[in-house]
C-alpha cells in the first residue's frame, strides 16, 4: 500500500485479501440478519456495501480516497463462468432452446421499454432525451463497459457534459439496485406460487444452506483446478482464433464455451492423469465457483467510488427509480409467465433482475443466492449467462443506434 496526496493505493495481492475479507464479512452479516437470508440477497453484496460505505466516510471524513488494483479480479471471473461451462450438459443445451430464444426476445423488447422509460423521465424533468437512453439501456443492461464506449458519441453528438460521468453513475447504481431486487423477486414468485425445484440435485455454484458441511478430498480440489486451467487454456485459443476473424467476444464467454464443449464431447472412456472422472456438478466445482464469484463481487462493490457518484445522484433518482419500478413489474407480470411460471422461471427471474439493471455477474448472484436457499436450477446457469453476456451485447447495439437516430 502506498499513501500519496491523499490516495490509498491497493496493490493486486491486497485487493484480493481484502476482497475475502469483505465476502467473509458478508456472510456473517447474512448469517445474523435473517432478512438477507430470506430475501435471497447475495453474501459479497452485504458484505461489499458495508465496506463501500466505511470507504466513502474515510473519504469524507479521513481526506483519504482508496484505489483498489482490480486486474485479479477478471481471472475469478474467468474462473467462474468456465465452472459453469464445466457443469453444462448438452441435454440442458437443448433443453434450454427454446427458453433461450423466449428470454432472448423478452430481454429485447425490454430493452427498448427501459429506453423509452429512460427518454420519458429524462423529457419529463426537463433534462435532453439523450440522457434518458444513457439511463437507459446503454448503462443499465450495457453495464461499465458500453457506457464508457458509448459517452463520447453522446457528448460529441447531443453536447451532454458529463455524459462519461452521467453512464457511469447509472451503470454503478444500476448494478447495486440489480443485486438487491433479484432475490426478493424471486422469493416473491416462489412463495406466491409454492414453487420447488422438480429435481434434488447439488447446486451449481456452492452449497444449499440447509446441507451439512461437505467434506472433500485434497485431490478433488487439485482435480477441478486442474480441469478448470485446462479450459480456460483451450478458452484463450478459441478467443484468439475468433479475434482473428473478427469477432470479439469477453474472454470469460469462451472459456465458459470450452468448458461446455470439453465436458460433453470428451470420450468418458479417456484416461485422465488425475485418476479421476470429469468434474462436472462436482462439490469441489461448485465450492471453486462459489469463491470466484463471491470474491469477484466482493471486490467489485467494495472498489465503488461513492463519493465521485454521490454529486450525480441528484437528477439520476428518478430515472432510476422508475427503470426499477418497470424492471420489476416486467419480470413479474412478463418474463415469470413466458418462462413457465414454474420453479425454473422465479430463478431466470432472479437472474434477469441482475442483468436487466446491473451485469450478467450479478444476475449469477442473484441465482446462486435463491439456488441456496431453493434448490438447484441447472438450465437457469446456462440460458442467462449466453442472454446476458453474449446475444444481447449484439441486440443492444443495434436499438441504440435505432434509437439515437430519433434525436439526429
Amino acid at each position: 500500500m502506498e499513501l500519496v496526496e491523499g490516495t490509498l493505493s491497493v496493490d493486486h495481492f491486497l485487493t484480493v485479501t481484502l476482497g475475502i475479507v469483505v465476502l467473509f464479512i458478508g456472510k456473517r452479516l447474512n448469517q445474523v440478519i435473517p432478512a438477507f437470508r430470506e430475501f435471497s440477497i447475495p453474501e459479497p453484496v452485504t458484505g461489499g456495501l458495508l465496506v463501500c460505505i466505511l470507504f466513502y466516510a474515510l473519504h469524507v471524513f479521513g481526506g483519504i480516497s482508496v484505489q483498489f488494483t482490480l486486474g485479479a479480479r477478471d481471472v475469478l471471473l474467468v474462473y467462474f463462468f468456465t465452472t459453469i461451462g464445466i457443469n453444462a450438459s448438452f441435454r440442458d443445451l437443448l433443453a434450454g432452446g427454446k427458453p433461450l430464444v423466449i428470454l432472448l426476445c423478452a430481454t429485447m423488447v425490454f430493452m427498448i421499454i427501459q429506453n423509452l422509460t429512460g427518454i420519458g423521465v429524462a423529457t419529463a424533468v426537463g433534462l435532453e432525451p439523450a440522457v434518458g437512453l444513457l439511463g437507459g439501456s446503454v448503462s443499465l443492461i450495457g453495464g461499465h463497459g458500453t457506457s464508457i464506449a458509448w459517452a463520447p458519441i453522446f457528448a460529441e453528438r447531443y453536447g451532454i457534459t458529463g455524459a462519461m460521468e452521467l453512464g457511469i453513475a447509472c451503470a454503478t447504481f444500476g448494478l447495486v439496485l440489480a443485486s438487491l431486487m433479484g432475490g426478493p423477486i424471486a422469493k416473491f414468485l416462489i412463495q406466491k406460487h409454492q414453487l420447488s425445484p422438480e429435481s434434488n440435485e447439488p447446486v451449481d455454484v456452492g452449497i444449499m444452506d440447509a446441507d451439512k458441511p461437505v467434506g472433500l478430498h485434497y485431490m478433488d480440489v487439485l482435480d477441478a483446478i486442474l480441469s478448470i486451467h485446462i479450459c480456460i487454456i483451450i478458452g484463450v485459443f478459441f478467443d484468439e482464433g475468433l479475434e482473428q476473424l473478427g469477432v470479439q467476444l469477453p474472454l470469460f464467454v469462451s472459456c465458459l464455451f470450452a468448458g461446455i464443449l470439453i465436458t460433453n464431447l470428451r470420450p468418458d472412456a479417456l484416461p485422465r492423469i488425475t485418476g479421476t472422472k470429469w468434474p462436472a456438478r462436482t462439490p469441489a466445482v461448485a465450492l471453486i465457483a462459489d469463491v470466484s464469484l463471491g470474491t469477484f463481487l466482493a471486490m467489485s462493490l467494495m472498489s465503488m467510488k461513492l463519493w465521485e457518484l454521490v454529486e450525480l445522484a441528484g437528477p439520476l433518482v428518478l430515472i432510476l427509480g422508475a427503470q426499477v419500478a418497470v424492471a420489476a413489474t416486467f419480470i413479474i407480470f412478463v418474463v415469470f409467465r413466458i418462462m413457465g411460471k414454474n420453479y425454473e422461471a422465479a430463478v431466470v427471474s432472479a437472474g434477469f433482475g441482475g442483468f436487466s439493471l446491473g451485469a450478467t455477474p450479478t444476475a449469477m448472484a442473484n441465482m446462486s443466492a435463491v439456488t441456496k436457499s431453493y434448490g438447484a436450477c441447472h438450465q437457469a446457469f446456462i440460458i442467462v449467462p449466453l442472454v446476458g453476456a453474449f446475444f444481447i451485447d449484439i441486440a443492444n447495439v443495434i436499438i441504440i443506434e435505432l434509437m439515437l437516430g430519433w434525436f439526429a
